[in-house]
């Protein structure tokens, strides 16, 4: 048996993390389809850690992150793939949030990769907070609607 060399691993990676975004953003452009009360029902029953997972790669959120956005260490998420045991409600409900925030930031910059990095990255008008961490509550998450919003329209946030 060959050993991969190391620029093998690097593009089994890159396809891995390819693949990971693409199910976060399909997800998310899924989520805008359904229904208020089939949204409800699938927050209810728990998202599968394989989507935290995906919004884990999709906005490079290390441990400490992770775990202020959804209450959760690494090994919960882990184990509870290895499980395939949905997560709770609480943590689904701020997945089900960011999809929603994202698929609107997804709108205004037109581009998943252009959305993803400014979910991430820390941002003045919203006191030098990163986006994304502020999706874990539904008033910060209506502070980043807010400055999507005055992007689209051209205001001030």
């Amino acid at each position: 048996m060959n050993p991969l060399t190391t620029s093998q691993r690097q593009l089994r990676q890159k396809a891995s993390h390819e693949e990971m975004t693409g199910s976060f953003w399909d997800a998310s452009c899924n989520r805008s389809l359904l229904k208020d009360s089939e949204r409800l029902n699938q927050i209810k029953k728990g998202f599968s850690a394989d989507l935290f997972k995906a919004a884990r790669v999709t906005f490079d959120l290390h441990e400490r992150s992770f775990k202020t956005l959804f209450n959760m260490s690494f090994s919960t998420l882990e184990r509870r793939r290895r499980e395939r045991k949905p997560l709770d409600s609480v943590a689904s409900e701020r997945l089900d949030r960011i999809f929603a925030v994202c698929h609107l930031a997804h709108g205004v910059f037109e581009s998943r990769e252009l959305a993803s990095k400014w979910m991430s990255v820390q941002n003045n008008s919203l006191g030098k907070n990163a986006p994304i961490m502020l999706c874990e509550t539904e008033i910060g998450a209506m502070q980043v609607r807010r400055v999507l919003q005055a992007f689209e329209w051209g205001g001030a946030a």
